[in-house]
């Protein structure tokens, strides 16, 4: 089901560009065109089956929304999954070798000071050149 989806947004995105022209250039025929109806109740059947095929495109777009959207909340969440076992595996690493929250409190420290250093030799650098 998960690949079928996938499968689904997949196809909708690479063929996103071929139906935005389409529906540009069916936009611009409609305009273009001005026809001269018989009768009121031929335009209004006509008004109508318009209105109705713009439902159809509206209801569409709104479906590729919702299935985007899902891809996008299924990908956060493997993500998520992902870095909870790396988190898991570094804590194992971790309490295998014997290091303390106050080491890593240190190295913590560490990596914002060199953030420091790094920054102030950039501003450096620019100021010279």
């Amino acid at each position: 089901s998960s690949i079928r989806r996938q499968g689904e947004h997949y196809d909708r995105t690479v063929n996103k560009s071929v139906r935005h022209q389409k529906e540009r250039d069916e936009l611009l025929t409609r305009r273009r065109q001005r026809k001269e109806y018989s009768s009121a109740e031929e335009r209004d059947m006509s008004n109508l089956a318009d209105e109705a095929r713009s439902w159809q495109q509206t209801q569409y777009m709104v479906s590729d929304l919702l299935a985007n959207g899902e891809a996008s909340l299924n990908s956060l969440v493997q993500q998520r999954q992902s870095l909870r076992s790396v988190t898991r595996f570094l804590g194992q690493i971790s309490d295998s070798l014997g290091i303390s929250n106050a080491t890593m409190k240190i190295i913590e420290r560490r990596d914002v000071t060199d953030a420091y250093f790094v920054l102030a030799g950039c501003v450096m650098t620019c100021t010279t050149i």
